[in-house]
């Protein structure tokens, strides 16, 4: 049997912009997914996000988000271009976006168009909150969810003071991709056994709340609540990294036998004669005491000495990694994970692989980020037209 990418069959008409929609047909693309990306008017707002790029929208967000995609520019507010669009549907498996809902009625993007035109299509929605909310139909971007969601508030809760603040990565758009992608991936398996297609809603708002509150839930699990929501291991402020004598590293023993382990090795078993730390119960409610203990004595040697004895006995730690110091990370680089390639246009550029690996199949080789319409007469001619 001739082994093929996991998704190679699969084709899905990619609408979304930004980094929601992108991230999701950009895994969809990973597994081998033909991700036909149908640009608006003067092409994703990613293709501008970074310093300026050495070419006009191919900017930095752009090489990396989109890539495995065809792109096509086609304008559907014409009269050709909608005829395009409306032969394009049918020859698709899935299609995602995220229009407003009464923009996409006005498209022709809503359900009931798309599945006029193939009754078992899979038709998502990528929105910021769901339709029976009184929300519905608000824009949403990531700041908007963080602060919404209680992500914001996590900086404050953890050091009782200080505004609320963002944490400085995209979490709620990326968070929500991921969740679209197990979505059409479900809708995938369910048209395989049943032959119905369906449409489904994505959430950002109520996708970044479920996320978050997994953990930080908490006591308001218990009806009436029995603490409040957070969890308190999350948010100690000394659950940190700490400072060696030449730099920072994280030392995570979490088992108790570790940490007992660990002050014995130290030479501060003695640690562990005060009532406060005497059973394991004991020190799991005041880990805290472990960790300030523990963050005096990491300056008296360096990071690569405490990692060196940390290694020799089986004691979680690292050293803390700049965003920089990863191009050097020795494990990334014997996995492969990032690669250097050759754009057509832009020259040398850095891509990452995909970081999961199937056992069945073969990887997919994604293509560079496209061009604003680089494949709009090519996905026509597949058409016939």
């Amino acid at each position: 049997m001739v082994k093929k990418p996991i998704l190679s069959d699969i084709r899905i008409l990619d609408m979304t912009t930004v980094m929601f929609g992108p991230y999701c047909t950009e895994t969809l693309a990973a597994m081998g997914a033909d991700v036909i990306k149908l640009e608006p008017p003067g092409g994703d707002e990613s293709r501008r996000v970074g310093k300026p790029s050495r070419t006009r929208r191919m900017g930095p967000l752009h090489l990396t988000m989109n890539r495995g995609k065809r792109s096509i520019d086609w304008d559907i507010k014409t009269e050709q271009g909608a005829e395009d669009l409306r032969a394009l549907i049918p020859r698709c498996d899935v299609i995602i976006h995220n229009l407003r809902e009464q923009a996409a009625i006005r498209a022709g993007l809503d359900y009931d168009a798309v599945r006029a035109l193939r009754p078992d299509i899979i038709h998502v929605h990528c929105t910021g909150f769901g339709r029976e909310g009184p929300y519905a139909g608000q824009p949403a971007y990531d700041d908007i969810i963080q602060a919404l969601s209680g992500t914001a508030s996590l900086h404050p809760m953890m050091t009782d003071d200080g505004p609320p603040r963002f944490l400085p990565t995209a979490l709620a758009d990326k968070v929500s991709g991921l969740h679209a992608t197990y979505a059409v991936l479900a809708a995938l398996y369910h048209r395989e056994h049943s032959g119905e297609g369906q449409t489904i809603e994505v959430p950002m708002f109520e996708t970044v709340t479920h996320f978050l509150l997994q953990e930080h839930l908490y006591g308001r699990v218990f009806d009436p609540p029995n603490a409040p929501a957070g969890y308190p291991r999350q948010l100690d402020p000394d659950r940190q990294p700490m400072a060696t004598r030449n730099g920072y590293i994280v030392i995570a023993p979490y088992t108790d036998e570790r940490w007992l382990r660990l002050f014995t090795l130290l030479g501060r078993a003695d640690l562990f004669e005060q009532e406060a730390l005497s059973t394991p119960l004991l020190r799991l409610h005041n880990v805290a005491l472990m960790q300030k203990a523990l963050e005096a004595m990491l300056p008296e040697r360096d990071s690569e000495e405490w990692l060196d004895l940390m290694r020799r006995h089986d004691i979680p730690a690292c050293r803390v990694n700049s965003l920089d110091d990863l191009f050097d990370d020795p494990h990334l680089k014997a996995v492969g994970f990032f690669e250097s390639r050759t754009h057509p246009t832009e020259g040398q550029y850095v891509g990452m692989r995909a970081p999961v690996r199937f056992g069945a199949g073969i990887a997919s080789e994604l293509l560079d980020a496209r061009a604003m319409g680089e494949d709009s007469e090519a996905v026509r001619r597949e058409l016939g037209r």
